[in-house]
């Protein structure tokens, strides 16, 4: 006799909630399709659903996320980058103390104290007939940031060499929910042939038919809840084996929107934007941005970053302020929403040498123009550079192309050997935008500030 279980998922949603009453909507209805006929079905979230960019996340500290999942009935959750390192150890602490679903995540832990309640390594979900499909979490291991907000990251492959071992016995199905990306998902579906099905995120890789690799099937429904992802497993209930393993990836947009759920969102904005409109400062005149151009409001704030941290010089990118600052009141609300990104500050240590590259990079058209996703970054493009304790001389060659003739540091010119500390946003550590600064070892994160509360610093001091 042969059972059909159904998997629905999402991933890497980062609050963008256009599409949230769709995918609701779906739910529901696939929900009283399955029950009607006697079918199991399990929903599911593979982590980055919270993303402070959006005003409900940022004020409500990523719990409304947790009841939007909680109403939509969703079983089992587990965590991305963006809920284990953009929020205060407090926050994340208590962020699911009120889920009504399982939230696995294998290898976290906290540093100091007993974990919280809801933290589990995986979870053990049965069907209508008594298959049991076992669920294990794991989360990239981005071991600077955890280590500073107080948490513990281990290795995923220790976690699986530990929890398959564990499992043996205890369920039919293995299925990972991987918020580690497509290149982990397929090293470990190489090595582990015990694992059934990886259910995938963090790379925003989109598999509309799923991935085969080896015996295991890798599916993954992109990003932002444009598509929406659904695996059907046959189980040979009688032979206790799977005969048929499928997955499927396709849009929520012609798909109807539930008004429960768009009432709701609807409450939570309203809800949200009352808490960001707490004043913060006045300004007494206009502050203008401009994503080419050297303002005084990104000057000022390239300031604060280098006093900050106290480092020898600092650069950030003007495309990191969405728009100026209109005379008047500035709330919480108008920050967040000027600079949305989850983006916090650094500090590199550099070679004279390597830091003129990296402002020879950073005066590119190619740099300047950059339509920059991911990384933290929730802007249009990078734009210019702006820099604090540095003067930095240009020019334009026959084609128009700007190229740097001169660099000051502290009115000194730059010595290629000698070590500088240069503070930045992390966005740079990763990726090869600026390989100098990726590539540097030794960088100092400061967590859990991020960009904007240096900025609402800037905004008192020269207010």
């Amino acid at each position: 006799m042969d059972e059909k279980i159904f998997l629905y998922y999402t991933n890497d949603l980062h609050s963008h909630f256009e599409n949230w009453p769709k995918i609701v909507g779906h739910w529901k209805k696939r929900r009283k399709h399955h029950q009607e006929r006697g079918e199991t079905m399990f929903l599911i979230d593979i982590g980055d659903h919270v993303d402070r960019f959006h005003p409900i996340a940022e004020a409500l500290h990523g719990k409304a996320n947790v009841q939007l999942l909680n109403n939509a009935q969703y079983d089992v959750a587990t965590i991305g980058n963006n809920e284990g390192i953009t929020l205060t150890h407090e926050d994340l602490y208590s962020l699911y103390e009120e889920a009504d679903f399982d939230l696995v995540v294998a290898n976290l832990n906290n540093q100091n104290g007993p974990n919280p309640k809801w933290l589990r390594s995986y979870s053990i979900q049965t069907t209508n007939q008594g298959t049991r499909v076992g669920m294990i979490g794991l989360t990239a291991p981005f071991q600077a940031f955890y280590g500073l907000l107080g948490w513990d990251i281990s290795s995923p492959f220790d976690e699986l060499d530990r929890l398959l071992e564990d499992l043996q016995g205890k369920t039919d199905i293995i299925v990972l929910l991987s918020h580690l990306g497509i290149n982990d998902d397929q090293e470990i579906a190489r090595r582990y042939p015990g694992i059934d099905v990886i259910i995938g995120g963090h790379t925003h890789h989109l598999f509309r038919d799923g991935e085969w690799v080896e015996n295991t099937l890798l599916t993954a429904a992109g990003k932002h809840g444009v598509y929406i992802g659904e695996v059907i497993l046959d189980w040979d209930v009688t032979a206790e084996q799977l005969n048929k393993k499928q997955a499927y990836a396709y849009e929520i947009t012609d798909k109807a929107e539930d008004e429960e759920t768009t009432k709701q969102l609807e409450q939570y904005l309203e809800e949200a934007n009352s808490i960001l409109n707490q004043p913060v400062t006045h300004l007494t005149a206009p502050l203008p941005v401009h994503w080419f151009q050297e303002t005084i409001i990104m000057k000022e704030l390239v300031e604060t970053l280098r006093t900050w941290t106290e480092a020898d010089c600092a650069m950030l990118n003007a495309g990191v302020l969405l728009e100026g600052f209109h005379q008047g009141a500035v709330t919480r609300g108008d920050i967040h929403s000027i600079c949305p990104h989850p983006m916090n500050p650094c500090k590199v240590s550099l070679k004279g040498d390597e830091l003129l590259e990296v402002i020879r990079q950073a005066h590119t058209k190619r740099f300047m123009e950059l339509k920059l996703k991911g990384f933290g970054f929730r802007g249009e493009i990078l734009g210019r550079m702006v820099y604090a304790g540095l003067e930095v001389s240009v020019a334009r060659d026959d084609e128009g192309n700007e190229f740097v003739r001169k660099v000051l540091l502290q009115g000194e010119p730059v010595d290629f050997d000698k070590t500088y500390y240069v503070a930045t946003a992390d966005t740079f550590t990763f990726g090869k935008i600026l390989p100098e600064i990726a590539n540097s070892r030794d960088k100092t994160y400061y967590m859990p500030e991020l960009l904007r509360d240096l900025l609402a610093d800037t905004l008192m001091r020269i207010s």
